[in-house]
């Protein structure tokens, strides 16, 4: 349930899209994502090679998991705000986020969700998820690649192990 919870924060923050307004897409090339709430301060952070063509995917592969009966976004001033009331895995999940940034090179999204029923006891949650961008994504990559900390290299879906310290991958 934990990773349903970091799929809904991480789809909130990456902007689902709403009828009413088309949300900035990320700049294609290596990010760097950070996911930081009370279960985990210091912050879950992963690094994915994106193109928008694999971006949209995934954006549409979470989609596929969750009816909403709401999904509103839209932009006031220099940020992006977005509600949405889903159903997920038969929990309702009711979400406000605000969004600050260019897309080109970096965002940060906070994000306050309840659960109706609650989730393993958690009734709501509260994340600020952060993104940069890296540069181009590292040789031997393709779009879709995740290097997720403590992740071995060439395990399933293009993952691999992240480098304790900014260095490049483990093995690579």
């Amino acid at each position: 349930m934990r990773a349903l919870i970091l799929s809904l924060v991480l789809l909130t923050a990456a902007g689902a899209s709403a009828a009413s307004f088309e949300p900035p897409k990320r700049k294609s090339g290596l990010w760097e994502t950070k996911v930081s709430n009370a279960q985990v301060p210091r912050g879950q952070v992963m690094r994915q090679c994106i193109d928008q063509k694999t971006d949209d995917l995934m954006r549409k592969e979470q989609e596929s998991h969750m009816s909403c009966s709401k999904k509103d976004m839209r932009r006031e001033g220099d940020r992006i705000v977005g509600d949405s009331v889903c159903t997920v895995e038969g929990t309702t999940v009711t979400t406000h986020t605000v969004i600050t940034g260019n897309f080109d090179t970096n965002y940060r999204a906070e994000v306050k969700s309840t659960y109706n029923p609650p989730v393993n006891g958690m009734r709501d949650s509260s994340s600020v998820v952060e993104g940069r961008w890296l540069g181009a994504c590292l040789a031997g990559q393709k779009p879709g690649d995740v290097i997720m900390p403590g992740q071995p290299q060439g395990a399933p879906g293009g993952q691999q192990q992240m480098p304790p310290r900014g260095g490049p991958p483990v093995g690579r």
